[in-house]
């Protein structure tokens, strides 16, 4: 497999990007085009970026073993949108075996075979939902959330809502509270138990 560009690789991230220990490693490449990116590299060109294949990137974060097994941490794959990148992380699994947590951040704003194929090698799930209106999610990011919410619903199916956190935000000047708990009341229709509510900081 070639290698491909990652925006950044962060180490020793502790319960933020799932349980334990765990690295962020950030992909190129997104789908949407939201108004408050907050990670605009990810459109950029590629050429200063670092580029990784599954088994440089496992040479690369296999230092910090001890503390993925020690805390049920591991990889946490990101972006961009790491779904556009299923072979490789399916690749990854392959070397690091089950001894390590995989978790993706996704906006599940991806063709329905990527999920599929990432649902039988990936742990957990952390959704940025967005906003389950049609309209507010449009006019933030671009694109269409029907795609987005028939993923989740399968992937509620496949996988068990234990396995999926949905991060629903406040979004200035594109939503409100109201919108956010109507969101949030959906989620709950869908079986999703848990959310994380917070509130974007535009810069």
């Amino acid at each position: 497999m070639e290698a491909v560009p990652f925006i950044g690789v962060s180490r020793h991230r502790i319960n933020i990007d799932g349980k334990g220990v765990n690295t962020l490693a950030a992909f190129h490449g997104c789908p949407l085009r939201c108004r408050y990116c907050l990670n605009p590299t990810c459109f950029g060109k590629t050429d200063e970026l670092t580029r990784y294949t599954p088994e440089t990137l496992f040479d690369y974060v296999r230092i910090d073993n001890i503390y993925f097994l020690y805390t049920g941490g591991g990889i946490c794959f990101g972006g961009g949108e790491p779904l556009l990148r299923t072979d490789f992380i399916r690749e990854f699994r392959k070397l690091c075996g089950d001894a390590w947590k995989i978790t993706v951040e996704t906006s599940l704003a991806v063709p329905r075979s990527s999920v599929e194929a990432a649902a039988e090698v990936i742990d957990d799930f952390i959704v940025d939902i967005k906003d389950t209106n049609p309209d507010i999610y449009k006019a933030y990011t671009g694109c269409s959330n029907r795609r987005s919410l028939q993923n989740l619903r399968w992937l509620i199916s496949a996988k068990g809502a234990e396995h999926i956190m949905v991060r629903v935000p406040l979004i200035p000047n594109f939503n409100t509270d109201a919108d956010r708990d109507r969101s949030v009341a959906l989620l709950h229709e869908m079986g999703i138990t848990q959310i994380d509510k917070f509130n974007y900081v535009v810069r």
